[in-house]
């Protein structure tokens, strides 16, 4: 069967059995906790109130919407409690389109059509986001609708499967009675989800990062704009906020309390696990202009007399970012930074080989308190992936990573 748009079901006449008129469609409604894509009943109004009349009493849909219930039968209804109403909640609203990785406005709904025990079944195919939706809207009842229908055929369509739609909703009550969440967007790189967030309202904003898994939102929080990520943070509540930044890289996570009022970050920091607000208390302490205020304290490092197979099975263990890995450290039983090893001289290497054998001269390393002006350059002159961060002991404290490098660097655009 052909697809119809929501827009042409609005104001349809709805006939009894007898062939009556009862009313007009006022609007269709999904109830996405039982199914997202099925329309579960009809918003009528009649002369005598508004009444919801479940779709599954509709027998067809030619010349009209017929149903075979009788209308003493009908449900008196003055609201819409969890259901989802596809005119009010989707029509010239924001959705997210996560096949394009964007945020897009609904001009239009496609409804798809299908029999099943000959009674219609009626789904949500796909939104429309183009001209076309817009166009059928704007002349609906001003022109004839054969010569409406046969201008919207010129327009080339602009639409999203429904399947690749996420809702926003803001209401945290409304968003956990419909079972909104945002697993599609997920999926997605978090530089991806970053770019749709800075898109969104400030509401909005904050209803995505309060459904997100934390890690998720942690990694799309770290590729932000500063400005927007402050606002973000600000936004939640201070135990959501304390577990996304507890999933974020410590130096990302760092840099980010030091931009928030003093009272806020304590508040963030009480939130905390106490192992992972001491280590941000300790880098908050650093200037954030510093190789210090930029460094990552997670990285692998071994000791110098371990071998190949020690390195392999300490990389396994290693729970930091995969950024940090790139390189692996050797220090002594003091902590001092004794030599690195390029993770692909590793995979190359027998078991037994000795890491100290792998070391790439020179060591190159910075100290805590260089500037970073400084640190840029030791990475363009040698072409660094990571850099050891040491203190005046020659104790490595952390490492600075080639993304913190073009997020300095963007920072300064």
């Amino acid at each position: 069967m052909p697809s119809l748009a929501l827009t042409e079901l609005l104001g349809t006449p709805v006939f009894d059995l007898a062939g009556n008129r009862c009313g007009r469609v006022r609007e269709l409604a999904l109830i996405p906790q039982d199914d997202r894509a099925r329309i579960a009943c009809l918003i009528v109004k009649t002369a005598a109130g508004t009444w919801l009349l479940p779709f599954g009493s509709v027998t067809s849909m030619d010349n009209g919407i017929r149903t075979d219930l009788p209308t003493a039968n009908w449900t008196k209804t003055d609201g819409s409690e969890g259901m989802l109403l596809l005119s009010r909640d989707l029509l010239d609203q924001q959705v997210i389109d996560v096949f394009g990785r964007k945020v897009v406005r609904v001009n239009d709904l496609d409804l798809s059509q299908e029999l099943v025990e000959n009674r219609p079944v009626l789904k949500v195919g796909s939104v429309d986001v183009g001209p076309r939706g817009a166009v059928r809207r704007l002349l609906k009842g001003v022109v004839p609708i054969v010569a409406l229908r046969a201008l919207l055929r010129q327009i080339p369509p602009r639409s999203i499967p429904w399947d690749f739609v996420d809702l926003i909703e803001t209401d945290p009550a409304r968003r956990v009675k419909l079972k909104i969440s945002h697993d599609r967007l997920a999926k997605l790189h978090p530089a991806d989800i970053a770019d749709i967030v800075e898109d969104l309202a400030p509401d909005e904003r904050e209803a995505v990062f309060e459904t997100l898994d934390e890690g998720v939102a942690a990694g799309a929080l770290e590729e932000v704009e500063p400005k927007v990520q402050k606002a973000i943070v600000e936004s939640l509540d201070s135990d959501r906020a304390a577990e996304i930044v507890e999933e974020m890289e410590p130096d990302a996570a760092a840099d980010l309390l030091a931009d928030l009022a003093e009272e806020r970050t304590s508040e963030i920091l009480l939130e905390m696990q106490p192992e992972e607000r001491k280590e941000m208390v300790e880098l908050l302490e650093f200037k954030e202009n510093t190789a210090a205020g930029r460094m990552n304290p997670e990285f692998l490092a071994v000791h110098v007399a371990a071998t190949v197979h020690d390195a392999v099975e300490a990389l396994r263990r290693f729970e930091g970012g995969v950024e940090t890995v790139s390189t692996i450290y050797l220090t002594d039983s003091q902590g001092t930074l004794a030599g690195a090893v390029p993770l692909a001289k590793l995979v190359l290497a027998k078991s037994d080989t000795p890491m100290l054998s792998l070391t790439q001269e020179p060591l190159i390393s910075t100290h805590a308190g260089a500037g970073e002006k400084e640190v840029a350059e030791l990475f363009d002159k040698y072409n660094l992936l990571t850099l050891p961060v040491v203190d005046d002991n020659k104790k490595l404290t952390g490492v600075i990573t080639s993304d913190d490098i073009i997020s300095l660097l963007r920072a300064k655009l």
